[in-house]
Order: structure tokens, then C-alpha cells, then sequence
């Protein structure tokens, strides 16, 4: 992600803000819990408050990690959420050969869960992706990115 912020950091209104929820947006994460982006959203406001990082910054920063459970934008001023949730998506339309390794860390994170309950768990997801009308917020992903990860995600459909 932060390398492909690099990419678009001239578009980030806060730019320290969005390194710190990209930093923090899964820093607790359990292939079993529903609440992870809640325990890392609390887990950057203690660790910023520990450091007196600007309050209004930490409000912002706890939202914007809270906006990658649904990937759906939470904060509308500026830009800033959109590209979070871009940059995190940005691993969808990456070549085959990354989003394949992608798919493969992604089985071993849910291990635990047999075929039987994987496939169609990952089916539906995947599913969910394709029925928007866009993955991607900005157009500058949406260019980069759409059509790659549609194939990419079409592809993995289809090996499931």
C-alpha cells in the first residue's frame, strides 16, 4: 500500500494521517474476528494518544481504518478515504503471478476453515466485488487497476 501511495501522494490532503491508518488499518487481525478493523482502530488512538498526535487527527485516523471493514467511504471532504480504500484494493489488479500468491496467503490466513466452507465463503466475496459497478473509488485506480482485477478475480471464481 505505501507503495503505491507513492504513486498519488501529491492527491492526499492528510497525508500523515492516512500513513498512519494505512500503518494501522490491520495491525490486529484474526481470520476468525469481526471486529478487527474496531480493536486496530482503538489500538492507533491509544498509540497516538500516547504519542500526543493532534486529537482531530485521531478521530480521523480511527475512521478512516473503521472505513476498510465495508470499504465504503466514512469520510467525504476530501479524497483521502477513497484512496485508502483503493490503495487497499490496489493487490487486486496486480499481475496474475502477485494476485495468485495474494489468493495463496489469503488460504493459509483461513486455514481453519475446510473447502467445504472456504469456497463458497471466498465465492461470495468475490461475488460481492464484481456486482459493483466499480472496485475502485478514484479514477486513477479505476483506470490502473479495474480491469485487471476483474480478470483476476473472475479467474480465481472459476478455480474455486
Amino acid at each position: 500500500m505505501f507503495l503505491q501511495l507513492e504513486t498519488v501522494k501529491d492527491e492526499i490532503k492528510d497525508l500523515d494521517s492516512l500513513k498512519f491508518a494505512i500503518w494501522f488499518h490491520d495491525i490486529i487481525y484474526k481470520s476468525t474476528n469481526k471486529d478487527n478493523e474496531e480493536q486496530s482502530a482503538n489500538f492507533a488512538q491509544q498509540t497516538l494518544k500516547s504519542m500526543n498526535f493532534d486529537n482531530f487527527k485521531i478521530k480521523k485516523v480511527t475512521k478512516l481504518i473503521i472505513s476498510t471493514k465495508k470499504h465504503t467511504l466514512l469520510l467525504n471532504e476530501n479524497y483521502d478515504n477513497a484512496y485508502l480504500l483503493d490503495l487497499d484494493l490496489s493487490i487486486l489488479g496486480s499481475d496474475w503471478k502477485t494476485y495468485s500468491n495474494y489468493v495463496n496467503n489469503i488460504r493459509k490466513e483461513y486455514i481453519i476453515y475446510p473447502n467445504i466452507l472456504y469456497k463458497p465463503g471466498r465465492k461470495k466475496v468475490i461475488k460481492n466485488f464484481l456486482e459493483r459497478e466499480s472496485l475502485y473509488f478514484t479514477n486513477v485506480f479505476k483506470t490502473k487497476f479495474e480491469e485487471q482485477a476483474r480478470h483476476n478475480l473472475t479467474k480465481e471464481i472459476k478455480m474455486l
